[in-house]
């Protein structure tokens, strides 16, 4: 998949993770770009786990499945990133 379909998923996958996620994530645009693709490598990977059993870091590719993969693994990042900067502050 190439950089543009990279972005344009993280937009939608980041957008809706945020907008499922409860609280204040902040970030905005970027921050929303950046978690929506670190969601679909999670997503992806997680995925390729579950069905081959070989963890491969992999992305999900633009499609409905691909989106629902890319926003759970956006909300794991989220969770992840509010873990982390709780300890830090």
């Amino acid at each position: 998949m190439n950089i543009i379909a990279w972005i344009i998923l993280g937009l939608i996958a980041g957008a809706i993770a945020k907008a499922i996620y409860p609280g204040d994530q902040g970030g905005g645009i970027i921050g929303t770009i950046l978690l929506g693709i670190i969601g679909s490598f999670l997503g992806g990977s997680l995925y390729t786990f579950l069905t081959t059993g070989a963890l491969n870091f992999a992305a999900t590719s633009l499609s409905f499945g691909g989106i629902l993969l890319a926003v759970l693994g956006a909300i794991v990042a989220i969770f992840l990133w509010g873990l982390l900067t709780r300890r830090a502050a």
